[in-house]
C-alpha cells in the first residue's frame, strides 16, 4: 500500500511551505532604485508639471479675468467705444477655455495624462488668450479723454505679462505663446506714430518679454527641482521601508529557526531520555548483579562501562537543554553562598 504524504506539518518542526516575501522585497528594491535613478526630464515629472500648471490656473482662474473686467470698465468710463466690451468678452471666453482645460487635467490621474497632447492644448489656449491681448494692444483712443493712452496700454500689458509669468511658469513656453504677438502688435502700432514715448514703451515691452520668460524659466526649474527632491525623499522612505521589511523577514526567520531548535530539543529530550534511562537501568542492574551473579566478569565490566557511558550522555543532554532554557529565559538560577 503506497504511503500517503501528510498535508499537515509536524508539530515539532516549523512549516516552511508558506511563501516568503523575498521576491516582493527584491521587486520593491528594484522599483526604489529605479525611482532614485529617475532623471528630471522624465514623463512622470512632465505630468507633474502639467498637473501643477493646471492647479495654478484653476486656483488663479479669477485673477486675470478681474483685470480684464477692470480694464473694460475703465475704458467704457473713459469714453472708449463698445469694442472694449467685445474685447473683454472675447478675452474672458479664452481664459474660460483655459480654465476648463486646467480643471480637466487637474481631475485626471497623472498616469492617464498624455504630456504632449495636454501641453499642446494648453499652449493653444494661451495663444488664444494672447490674441485677446493683441487686440487690446491694437486699440486706439482718438476720442477718449485719456492722456498717454499708449503708456497705459504698456503698463497693462506689463501687469498681465508678469501675472502670466508667475501663474504659467510650470508650462514652458506659455508666456511667449501668450504675449509674443501682443508685444509685436504694440510695437507695430507705436511705430506708426513714432513718438518718443511710444518707442520707449515698445522697447520696454520688447525687453520685458525675455526678462519675464527668464523669470518663468527659473521658476519652472525651481518647481522641477522641488519635485525631484520630493521624489528622492519618497524613494528614500521607500528604501527605508524596504530595508525594514527585509529586517522583519530576517527576524521572523530567526524566530522560526529558534522555535524549530526549541521544538527539536524538546523532542530529542523525550526521544532520547526514555530509551537512555532504560539502558541505564538495565546496565546498572547487570553491573550490580541485582538479579543474580554473572559468571563472566568481562560482561559485568561491559555493563559497568555501558552504564557510565549512558550516564555521561545523559549529563551532556541535560547540559544542552539547560543552555536552551537559559537562552529562552526559562532557567531559574539558585544563588548559594560560596565559602
Amino acid at each position: 500500500m503506497p504511503l500517503l504524504r501528510s498535508n499537515t506539518a509536524d508539530k515539532f518542526i516549523v512549516d516552511r511551505r508558506k511563501p516568503h516575501r523575498n521576491s516582493d522585497v527584491a521587486r520593491a528594491v528594484r522599483r526604489t532604485r529605479d525611482r532614485l535613478s529617475q532623471q528630471a526630464g522624465s514623463l512622470d515629472f512632465d505630468r507633474e508639471l502639467l498637473k501643477l500648471h493646471a492647479r495654478t490656473m484653476v486656483v488663479g482662474a479669477t485673477a486675470i479675468p478681474i483685470l480684464v473686467l477692470a480694464i473694460a470698465a475703465t475704458g467704457l468710463l473713459a469714453g472708449l467705444d463698445k469694442k472694449i466690451g467685445i474685447w473683454a468678452l472675447f478675452t474672458l471666453l479664452c481664459y474660460t477655455i483655459v480654465a476648463f482645460m486646467a480643471r480637466r487635467v487637474e481631475r485626471t490621474e497623472a498616469s492617464q495624462i498624455d504630456p504632449s497632447q495636454a501641453r499642446r492644448d494648453f499652449l493653444i489656449g494661451h495663444f488664444l488668450c494672447g490674441l485677446g491681448w493683441a487686440w487690446f494692444a491694437w486699440f486706439g483712443c482718438d476720442t477718449c479723454q485719456i492722456d498717454q493712452f499708449q503708456v497705459i496700454k504698456a503698463m497693462v500689458l506689463l501687469v498681465a505679462m508678469a501675472a502670466t509669468a508667475v501663474m504659467a511658469s510650470s508650462l514652458g513656453g506659455a508666456l511667449l505663446a501668450t504675449f509674443a504677438i501682443p508685444v509685436a502688435v504694440y510695437a507695430y502700432a507705436g511705430s506708426r506714430l513714432w513718438l518718443p514715448i511710444e518707442v520707449i514703451m515698445a522697447a520696454l515691452l520688447v525687453a520685458a518679454l525675455p526678462f519675464f520668460a527668464y523669470v518663468a524659466r527659473h521658476l519652472n526649474q525651481a518647481s522641477l527641482m522641488l519635485m525631484s527632491f520630493r521624489s528622492e525623499k519618497d524613494a528614500l522612505i521607500a528604501e527605508v521601508e524596504t530595508a525594514k521589511s527585509m529586517s522583519d523577514e530576517a527576524r521572523r526567520r530567526a524566530e522560526d529557526a529558534n522555535l524549530a531548535k526549541s521544538r527539536f530539543l524538546a523532542s530529542m529530550s523525550h526521544e532520547l531520555r526514555t530509551p537512555l534511562n532504560a539502558i541505564l537501568g538495565f546496565s546498572e542492574v547487570m553491573a550490580n548483579e541485582v538479579l543474580g551473579p554473572m559468571n563472566n566478569p568481562t560482561y559485568r565490566d561491559y555493563a559497568h562501562d555501558v552504564h557510565e557511558s549512558g550516564q555521561h550522555l545523559l549529563d551532556l543532554i541535560n547540559e544542552i537543554l539547560d543552555l536552551s532554557r537559559i537562552e529562552a529565559g526559562r532557567y531559574q538560577l539558585n544563588e548559594e553562598p560560596v565559602m
